[in-house]
């Protein structure tokens, strides 16, 4: 489900797939962000190589793609430094936060 959803809409799994770890498969928040990281890589590299090299011009930005990447590793690594800092409580309640403002972004602005 997260991965035709990623390719689909280009949200990144982990915007399902964290939820559906903590909520369905039991794991606690760390563990989830964790293994939906670790998911995420071949998802992303299949999705973006297809996006690529389908049809007659190129659905990716590489100059782009590389700043993102620079800015996104760097992110992720302190991201992940600082998760065992923050209460369990605490992430929940940021990750439903962030999910909200997305969701309401996507349906209230053009």
């Amino acid at each position: 489900m997260a991965g035709v959803l990623s390719g689909l809409l280009g949200v990144g799994g982990g915007f399902l797939l964290v939820p559906l770890l903590v909520l369905w498969a039991g794991l606690d928040q760390y563990r989830a962000n964790g293994t939906s990281l670790a998911a995420l890589i071949p998802i992303a590299t299949v999705g973006a190589l297809i996006y690529y090299f389908q049809g007659t011009s190129h659905q990716v930005d590489l100059g782009f793609a590389l700043l993102l990447v620079v800015g996104s590793v760097l992110g992720a690594y302190l991201g992940a430094r600082v998760l065992n800092r923050i209460p369990e409580r605490q992430l929940k309640i940021a990750i439903a936060g962030l999910l909200l403002v997305v969701g309401l972004k996507e349906l209230l602005l053009p």
